[in-house]
């Protein structure tokens, strides 16, 4: 059985005023499937459909597919003749070398190269610019945009209620795409997006991971995302849940707002370098960023540990250095791998204690529990070998 932590979500979800969650545009086709709904930072999201493991291995290793309903995350339209150069004011990565037709991640940072938000940009036609970004972090992308709307010909409007996401992961995403969508837009290459017609719809498809398994992200207007979800479980693509899609994305190394990483975090703690362009000049956090990547490290960064057991691992649990007995850093995920039959985590290290092979201890576990440093991902999905 796979067992996975969300302990940081409950904790932040009871900590803040109780306001009534939201709901997916495909809220309805979960109940009807089974699924036992959880909130996940103030959305009702599907935890599971009965069967974890099922839905873990229709993604990971095998020839199938697995389909996650992604509408919780925040989506921000961005257009005008300045957009890009007022984007390239606030962002990390180097806006203004994205073609048409493609995307990168970057990240958003304050004055003190903390971060705001981690998000995906994607390059429509006409200069306009579509965001992604996690729920966690939308309210806060939306107003660091929103303050200069004012300032020039930049314009931002949040499409979150207006589109879904439906994201298909696994070695047969892209036949699934082809079958449903059609044979262009399962054509994309890695980071690249189209605007494709679906029975006389637009949909905005992009070639992407969360899981390190290839992928497609759908974007669709949210009255429609149900035939479209149908049609995709249909062709043999297997829902998937939350707790089964957060496994996937802690062996695929990737950060979560909120339980990996935080606005008190520097943008480069993340571990996400290809985020931070080093070469196209000043940005808001630009100088504290740049200062700390040319003295040559931070002084703590997102790694991987690797346990010699299957047993569970707190998140928030501290590390300890067996070289030294000192404190080498914290549990902030952690789940049981079925591919690699032992438990992961990402942790945030001190900078002493990144280096691969670096051995590490459970500080007070009620029995020995001794781990390593791995560089992350976990497991290489088939999206290192997508085209």
């Amino acid at each position: 059985m796979i067992a996975t932590s969300m302990n940081e979500t409950i904790e932040r979800t009871e900590n803040v005023e109780q306001v009534e969650a939201r709901e997916s545009p495909l809220h309805a086709e979960h109940v009807r499937r089974g699924a036992t709904m959880i909130e996940v930072d103030g959305w009702l999201v599907a935890e599971s459909y009965g069967d974890m493991p099922a839905e873990y291995a229709a993604v990971r290793g095998g020839r199938g597919a697995g389909l996650i309903d992604l509408s919780a995350r925040g989506r921000l339209e961005v257009s005008g003749a300045e957009a890009v150069m007022f984007l390239n004011g606030m962002m990390t990565n180097d806006i203004a070398k994205l073609e048409t037709g493609a995307w990168m991640s970057s990240a958003f940072p304050n004055v003190q190269g903390r971060l705001i938000a981690f998000a995906r940009v994607f390059k429509l036609e006409g200069q306009k610019f579509l965001f992604d970004t996690e729920a966690a972090t939308h309210q806060a992308l939306l107003k660091a945009l929103s303050r200069f709307t004012l300032a020039g010909d930049f314009h931002v409007r949040d499409v979150t209620d207006e589109l879904a996401c439906i994201s298909v992961q696994g070695a047969n995403a892209n036949g699934a795409v082809d079958h449903v969508l059609s044979v262009e837009a399962a054509s994309l290459d890695k980071n690249y997006v189209g605007v494709f017609k679906y029975q006389n719809l637009t949909s905005i498809v992009a070639r992407a991971t969360h899981t390190g398994e290839d992928g497609f992200d759908v974007f669709i207007n949210k009255d429609f995302a149900a035939l479209v979800y149908e049609r995709l479980v249909d062709a043999g693509v297997k829902p998937i849940g939350f707790a089964a899609a957060n496994a996937l994305r802690i062996e695929a190394g990737i950060p979560r707002f909120g339980a990996d990483i935080s606005d008190q975090n520097v943008v480069l703690e993340a571990a996400q370098d290809e985020a931070v362009s080093f070469t196209k000049g000043c940005y808001v956090g630009q100088e504290i960023i740049a200062r700390i990547h040319w003295r040559g490290h931070v002084a703590k960064r997102l790694a991987g540990v690797a346990f010699e057991t299957r047993e569970p691992v707190a998140v928030g649990s501290t590390l300890i250095a067996a070289s030294d007995g000192k404190e080498a850093g914290r549990i902030t995920s952690s789940v049981f791998s079925p591919a690699l039959n032992r438990t992961v985590a990402i942790a945030m290290l001190r900078y002493a204690y990144l280096t691969p092979d670096t051995e590490l201890t459970l500080k007070d576990a009620t029995t020995p529990q001794s781990a390593r440093v791995v560089e992350l991902p976990f497991v290489r999905g088939g999206w290192h070998e997508a085209k």
